[in-house]
């Protein structure tokens, strides 16, 4: 198992460096007091796409960055949490605060049983059964009377602004510092979680699973752990969103644009890193805002095609993500095999 686990802490997670410490700290309070510099709510609005979509793509680098799985039906998770979420407030009147955690926990029980069996599959095999799986759940939600079928949830409004309801009408503001704490949480969480035993643990199991469970590394059961944090992670994005659109619908909330995204934004960034996520969405998150802004419905799936040419590049000249332009130095940079 040590040699195994040595090979794992081979590949840094992040250097100690006062300089990048110094950076982070001033990015953090750039974000902080961002709000405060009187940006339009385009601008707010954009970044908490970018707090979101980092926050999800870092949920996808998890199963498919540290054990290895690539899940192209991922978004049935942020569909499970927006519904959960709503469904509790809508028809029983409970704050979406406490919503957000049961939608997390039923996630996990999700992730937990579908996992067991599907993640005895791997590689391609893998990918097409979570893709099915994905669609499934759209298919049950279109059809399930209890929460609105295809029409889904409409959230009741609040008389103005209420924390109970996380709903605010007048400023998105609010919403801009809830995404900004769980992102920050969300990326510290995932720091500590690749410096962690189960993180040397689960990348053994990815570069080498033979190898690991010849060691005695529970293969299976790291693999269903990982799926189930990436799981959790993913959640709170969908229970969010959802108190942020006031609307839930299978179509929009299972949309397998969803899943394909945070596969994007990861592989352009530089998946089995913790930087690479946040690297991928901050340039597609804004291609795709301005695209829509400026070209509108003339705009068609404009992004895409970027998103293609973008990847395209990508893959010919730095198939290890875009964080492989920084130097080894500046940002640990995990092999991928």
């Amino acid at each position: 198992m040590d040699s195994v686990l040595n090979t794992a802490k081979q590949e840094p997670v992040w250097h100690s460096n006062k300089k990048i410490i110094l950076l982070l700290a001033v990015l953090t309070l750039f974000l902080v007091i961002f709000p405060l510099l009187g940006p339009s709510s385009f601008y707010l609005h954009l970044m908490i796409m970018i707090f979101m979509y980092a926050v999800m793509s870092q949920s996808w680098n998890i199963i498919a960055g540290l054990s290895g799985q690539i899940s192209l039906g991922h978004g049935l998770f942020f569909g499970v949490g927006a519904y959960t979420s709503s469904f509790l407030f809508v028809e029983y009147g409970v704050t979406p605060w406490i919503g957000i955690f049961v939608g997390m926990f039923f996630s996990a029980a999700i992730a937990v049983l579908i996992g067991i069996p599907m993640l005895r599959l791997s590689g391609h095999y893998f990918a097409i059964a979570t893709l099915l799986i994905g669609i499934s759940f759209q298919i049950v939600f279109q059809r399930w009377e209890l929460v609105g079928a295809a029409s889904g949830l409409w959230i009741p409004l609040t008389e103005g602004s209420s924390w109970f309801a996380l709903q605010f009408h007048d400023s998105k503001v609010p919403y801009y510092y809830i995404f900004l704490v769980v992102f920050l949480l969300c990326y510290l969480f995932v720091w500590r979680l690749n410096a962690s035993k189960i993180g040397f643990r689960l990348r053994a199991v990815r570069d080498d699973y033979q190898a690991a469970l010849s060691l005695g590394i529970n293969v299976s059961q790291y693999k269903i752990l990982a799926y189930a944090i990436s799981a959790v992670v993913m959640a709170p994005m969908g229970s969010l969103f959802a108190q942020y659109i006031l609307i839930v619908d299978p179509d929009r909330m299972f949309n397998l644009e969803i899943s394909i995204m945070v596969l994007l934004m990861t592989v352009l960034g530089g998946i089995g890193n913790i930087w690479g996520p946040l690297l991928g969405v901050a340039i597609l998150i804004p291609i795709s805002e301005y695209s829509r802004i400026y070209l509108g419905g003339t705009g068609g799936a404009v992004d895409l095609i970027f998103y293609g040419l973008i990847l395209m590049l990508i893959c010919i000249f730095r198939p290890d993500g875009l964080i492989s332009l920084f130097p080894k130095h500046v940002l640990a940079r995990e092999r991928q095999r």
